[in-house]
């Protein structure tokens, strides 16, 4: 008897233990569903701007801070104000983007709606994103402060021109031609544009004041042929201190090659100087993003192209000195060095996984025998001494003596070069000591933002002495504080508009060029750039002082 109820209570407690492991596995059954459904992150705000944003920026006495991109006025739109009264309360100090009648409330309207975020569900978190990133960057280019009213342009503002009959010229030393014209296509230009392969018509379209206009129809099937066009020749770009190839197209374009050479993750040593950096083939594609997403417009078209190394490369070289430094890794990788001042040695050679290897190709410049360029040694240069300073890095008051030297005394020269340091601190480029101009137009004409190799190197410190001529100059244009205090908006963050315009690029379905704490980055130094131009102005008696009105000369 005894043992029949022990057999009876175990039978239950048993009988128990499969009832509760049943009813947790149901509870996980259903509640499977609810853990995998998308989530979609927090939309930014569209009816107020940031705190940080709405403060005085004090340009020119009537500069307040931004409006949300979802509700902006003008200040001459009398009519609107007393509707739109209640909804501004929270929105102080808002930045009047044009003076006068130049910024619309018509305006402001289209460009918010362009760049509102769709709040319907994309089905994961990254095409949300994705989505999100490619409208802000087509509101951002849509936005009336990237579409000023411009003037006609003169003839004498035009690099070059196409002459009806042209005689026959001797080859330019800067430009190499191959022996034989095996490749080439046969040239069938004439006077009329639609004639002209992409290389031609960038070349053409430069002016005194831009590389581009902002919407080039032209762009898209440049970098398509950067990209794709069949490479006729490689020969070793001579001079630099890094190995740099000169790729010729057979439509006679030719591309300025810089293969990669460190993967996208690897920080730059910190125990490194700036001068032994490596150069990065993304950092060149970034920094053309950055430079037209700033709206400079001033580094030449650049794309990341998948190289074969053997087919591209070995096979058509003509120029024997590369040649003869190709080999074999001992994994099977096809690997070349060539022949410079640094890295170009068997320890540093660039290698094929293991025939395609990653570069970024940039358009080249007219040649030098046609639009010949000056270079200027910039006034904050560093020393290139492991143990020296420069004068700028121990004299507080150096830039005054900046602002009395030619060509800095007069014109724009002084805030096209602080133009200049803001895209290099942005990217954290320490590696600026020359720029280069047009000889064409003398002092008068924007800075070439050239080789940008060294840029993008580490993202978990800012360089400050970057941004010292700002601090001691305290002199920036007003387009370039309103374009900069425009990307500082959730709408229209720096971060997102440049992940978008990067998946534009080829390498990017390889993987993304630039990493998710390099972008952080970008947002993290802008709001120094926007700190620092209001310390400036905090410390000045007139804001013009400190504000270049060049809008205000658009009017003229």
């Amino acid at each position: 008897m005894m043992w029949h109820m022990r057999f009876r209570s175990g039978t239950i407690c048993l009988s128990l233990a499969f009832i509760t492991v049943f009813l947790h596995l149901l509870m996980v059954f259903f509640s499977l569903p609810i853990d995998h459904l998308p989530w979609d992150p927090p939309l930014p705000p569209t009816t107020h701007i940031r705190t940080g944003m709405a403060r005085s920026v004090g340009i020119g006495g009537i500069a307040k801070a931004p409006a949300d991109t979802t509700q902006r006025e003008s200040s001459n739109n009398d009519a609107n104000n007393d509707a739109k009264k209640d909804a501004n309360k929270d929105a102080k100090g808002r930045v009047r983007m044009f003076s006068d009648t130049m910024f619309i409330a018509t305006e402001g309207k289209k460009a918010s709606m362009k760049g509102r975020v769709n709040v319907g569900r994309y089905g994961s978190n990254r095409a949300r994103i994705v989505e999100s990133g490619l409208l802000k960057l087509k509101a951002l280019f849509d936005h009336p402060l990237y579409n000023m009213p411009s003037h006609a342009i003169p003839e004498e503002d035009w690099l070059l021109k196409v002459k009806a009959k042209v005689k026959a010229r001797g080859k330019s030393s800067q430009m190499w031609s191959s022996a034989s014209q095996e490749g080439y296509e046969g040239v069938q230009w004439n006077s009329s544009s639609n004639s002209h392969p992409p290389w031609l018509r960038f070349h053409l379209g430069i002016t005194r004041w831009q590389l581009y206009p902002h919407h080039d129809p032209n762009m898209e099937p440049l970098t398509k042929q950067l990209a794709t066009h069949r490479i006729v020749s490689a020969v070793q770009k001579s001079g630099g201190t890094q190995l740099k190839l000169v790729m010729s197209f057979p439509n006679y374009g030719q591309a300025m090659f810089k293969p990669m050479k460190q993967e996208r993750y690897e920080e730059t040593n910190s125990n490194l100087y700036y001068f032994s950096d490596f150069e990065r083939h993304n950092a060149e594609i970034g920094a053309f993003h950055l430079d037209r997403i700033l709206g400079y417009r001033r580094v030449p078209p650049v794309v990341g192209r998948l190289v074969d190394v053997v087919k591209e490369i070995k096979n058509i070289t003509t120029d024997r000195k590369l040649a003869r430094t190709f080999f074999n890794s001992p994994v099977g990788n096809v690997c070349f060095y060539g022949q410079c001042s640094y890295y170009c040695s068997t320890e540093h050679a660039v290698c094929g996984r293991p025939r395609d290897l990653e570069a970024s190709l940039a358009v080249m410049l007219p040649d030098m025998s046609l639009a010949e360029r000056r270079s200027w040694r910039s006034p904050w240069r560093r020393s290139y001494s492991r143990s020296k300073l420069a004068t700028w890095e121990s004299d507080s008051d150096y830039c005054s003596m900046v602002k009395k030297t030619p060509p800095y005394n007069k014109g724009t020269r002084l805030v096209d070069f602080m133009d200049l340091v803001i895209l290099d601190f942005l990217m954290s480029n320490m590696d600026r000591h020359h720029y280069e101009t047009f000889e064409k137009f003398g002092n008068s004409t924007f800075l070439l933002h050239l080789d940008n190799g060294r840029a993008f190197g580490r993202y978990s410190k800012d360089e400050p002495s970057i941004l010292v001529p700002l601090e001691q100059c305290c002199r920036i244009r007003r387009s370039t504080w309103l374009r900069l205090s425009l990307l500082s908006l959730p709408d229209y963050r720096l971060s997102d508009i440049m992940r978008a315009s990067l998946q534009n690029d080829p390498l990017h379905r390889v993987a993304p060029l630039l990493s998710e704490p390099h972008l952080a980055a970008l947002d993290r130094r802008l709001k120094t750039v926007l700190d620092t131009v209001s310390h400036c102005q905090k410390g000045s008696n007139e804001d013009d002082e400190v504000i270049y009105d060049d809008i205000a000369h658009l009017k003229d």
